[in-house]
């Protein structure tokens, strides 16, 4: 009788351990499945890409993006992921990719009131594919002549001295024979709208950038097709009874001078950024100094100008 009460309790302490050790294998089992489902929830992803971008260590935030991006594609975790991308590539150099990060979150998030700020990053990136030494469907690479000048290879490919200069980190004009350097071949316009007060840069008659200026007070800029005719850096200001020196603060020309086909009218930069988007030249348009210098080493002379009511 002792030996089978004996036997009954090994059988019972057997099953008890066997159900603890299948509780342990099943609780074991469902952690880590909730574990890994946290893991890869929106607000997971982008913390972690985050921390890992905060540490320096932008491949796993990468990754950690591009989970988030293709699992959760708009969360709006997703939308500040990809902004955090785009400043990852950028900061990178890849400014191909840093520009398709921020195309994205205007292309998922139409609504958001994030869209402007993607646009103007957009943009930026426009400025500085142009600018990189990266080749692209809009650039050659140029094999330097004998006989060759920065001159003479800007008027090969109508673009500017200054453009080729700073695409290729020039700190010179001496070129040498065999050298190799990035030229664009991009035909650009510019089309000023006076009412919004916006000028927009063209590549190939598609919008690459939007700046706010100034036009004319009394609706005094004129309207329709121009030419650049002339380039100065620097201008002084011709005005009734005086020449009034480039670098006086009277003079609010500015930093550069594009002549437009009207006599008396151009784009130029201003002594008051302040006046920006406002309807209050004499009738040319004022841009800001650090924007009209960039219009100016990108634009050549025969560009055309647009400008609409």
């Amino acid at each position: 009788m002792k030996k089978k009460v004996l036997i009954t309790l090994a059988v019972i302490l057997l099953c008890l351990a066997g159900i603890f050790l299948i509780y342990k294998a099943i609780h074991s089992d469902v952690s880590k499945s909730i574990g890994k489902i946290g893991a890869n929830n929106p607000s997971s992803l982008l913390h972690e890409a985050e921390t890992s971008s905060a540490r320096g260590d932008d491949e796993t935030a990468i990754k950690s993006l591009a989970s988030l991006a293709s699992q959760y594609p708009t969360a709006p975790q997703t939308e500040l992921g990809l902004f955090l991308l785009g400043s990852i590539y950028e900061k990178k150099g890849d400014f191909s990719r840093a520009k398709e990060a921020y195309q994205r979150v205007i292309e998922k998030f139409p609504s958001s009131n994030n869209v402007a700020r993607a646009q103007e990053a957009v943009e930026n990136m426009n400025i500085k594919i142009l600018f990189s030494p990266a080749v692209t469907d809009n650039s050659v690479i140029y094999k330097v002549q004998k006989g060759d000048s920065l001159k003479k290879i800007s008027q090969k490919y109508n673009t500017t001295i200054e453009f080729i200069s700073k695409i290729n980190n020039l700190k010179t004009s001496t070129i040498l024979v065999g050298q190799e350097l990035k030229v664009p071949t991009v035909k650009f316009s510019i089309v000023v709208d006076k009412s919004q007060c916006i000028l927009t840069l063209k590549a190939d008659g598609k919008p690459i950038k939007t700046y706010r200026v100034s036009t004319g007070l009394n609706n005094s800029t004129p309207v329709g097709a121009f030419k650049i005719v002339n380039k100065v850096p620097n201008p002084p200001w011709y005005t009734a009874g005086a020449v009034i020196p480039a670098g006086s603060p009277k003079n609010i020309l500015g930093s550069r001078w594009l002549g437009i086909s009207r006599r008396g009218y151009g784009i130029h930069g201003t002594t008051d950024p302040g006046s920006i988007g406002k309807n209050v030249t004499a009738g040319c348009v004022r841009m800001r100094n650090t924007e009209v210098e960039e219009l100016y080493t990108i634009v050549p002379e025969g560009t055309e100008v647009v400008i609409i009511d």
